[in-house]
């Protein structure tokens, strides 16, 4: 968040056999991924009354540009799959019957002038082993490209990114950590982002600073937005956005599942002269993330929409805020809806500022400045 102006009032289904080589398909999946055999991903106990954006349909792939391996597990190794990520286009991939999990090794560098599509036919989980970002679509614009990358039937487990660009040390409370760092398994930066059926389990972005995060998904500065459709995040965690962070870029989840991420940050965000001298991105930062246990969204112009969710049992940091959702709309143009959608159990703090409508307090599960807020057929912890 670049500047919390805080006025208290007081993303349809989403979730290894033998170790071949470091590059080759491993066993010891965790359960739940494509690698378990039991791909089960999206909010079981329920779904959008409304249905899905156009958008949210899987697309075809039967025509693919590019595919990984030859029809064995042996054959769908790191190399292939990278070969195939380098060039974009339609990708899918032959690896046999069973699942199969591929350990990366290094960052996937998508093309961001084409569109593409990665599909995983419910069988492959990628494995960043706990060392590496999985995907990475990184255009030099902002909100200006209309490259479109499509996710489907794949399964993320074990990111992990490497932040280099720490924050001048300065005392506390003047913020800690780093500035980057952002999106464990997938990090969109001027692109647009849709995710269907897909599974994140245990990916993990900078634990700790004012604005970096995206335990699993961080897009930042996109022209249409993130489309989240019958997804699973469990166990995923991020200084800010435990499982999935927007700055500046639409963010709609449906008919997900997402449960226990945690923002390991802490002490929010803010920009006070008064506590702290030093600059960091232009402000006297203070704070040093921790909002958004699980959904989280900073900026201008855009919405969040959430309908058909089940977002349980996510924590925000200490002194933080949203442990479900999190979301500061900077211009007051921004809307939330909640709809036919269950959001309880979650911990941290909470505040509710809106400009319109008649909801003035969206419960102790959401920390948020908006320009209005719609809850409708949903259990929303705190709420009415």
């Amino acid at each position: 968040m670049r500047s919390l102006q805080l006025a208290v009032v007081a993303i349809a289904g989403c979730s290894g056999s033998g170790s071949k080589s470091p590059s080759g398909p491993a066993d010891g999946a965790p359960p739940g991924d494509a690698g378990s055999g039991s791909f089960q991903a999206g909010n079981p106990n329920g779904s959008c009354s409304a249905g899905v954006p156009a958008g949210g349909m899987a697309v075809d792939t039967s025509m693919p540009d590019h595919v990984v391996g030859s029809g064995t597990a042996a054959s769908c190794t790191f190399e292939a799959l990278g070969a195939a990520v380098a060039q974009g286009g339609i990708i899918t991939f032959a690896c046999g019957s069973a699942p199969v999990t591929i350990p990366v090794t290094a960052t996937l560098e998508l093309p961001t002038t084409k569109d593409s599509v990665i599909d995983g036919g419910r069988l492959v989980t990628l494995d960043g082993q706990g060392a590496v970002e999985i995907l990475r679509f990184d255009s030099p614009g902002y909100r200006t490209n209309d490259a479109q990358l499509t996710i489907q039937h794949l399964a993320f487990v074990n990111a992990k990114t490497d932040p280099m660009d720490a924050i001048p040390s300065a005392p506390p409370p003047c913020s800690q950590g780093w500035d980057d760092g952002e999106g464990g398994a997938i990090y969109v930066r001027d692109g647009n982002l849709t995710v269907i059926d897909s599974i994140f389990t245990n990916d993990q972005a900078a634990p700790l600073g004012p604005d970096t995060g995206g335990g699993a998904i961080y897009i930042n500065g996109s022209k249409r937005g993130a489309l989240v459709v019958g997804c699973t995040f469990t166990g995923d965690a991020a200084s800010n956005a435990g499982a999935v962070g927007a700055l500046n870029a639409e963010l709609d989840v449906y008919d997900s599942l997402v449960t226990d991420n945690t923002a390991t940050g802490h002490d929010a965000n803010n920009n006070d002269p008064t506590m702290c001298s030093a600059i960091n991105n232009g402000q006297n930062e203070i704070g040093s993330g921790g909002n958004g246990g699980a959904l989280y969204g900073d900026g201008d112009g855009f919405d969040i929409v959430i309908c058909g969710d089940d977002i349980e049992h996510n924590t925000a940091g200490t002194n933080a805020f949203g442990g479900g959702v999190f979301f500061t709309s900077d211009d007051y143009s921004g809307t939330l809806s909640i709809t036919d959608s269950t959001i309880t159990g979650n911990t941290g703090g909470h505040w509710t500022n809106v400009q319109s409508g008649s909801i003035s307090n969206a419960g102790t599960a959401i920390g948020t400045n908006a320009k209005s807020i719609t809850i409708v057929n949903s259990t929303v912890q705190g709420y009415p």
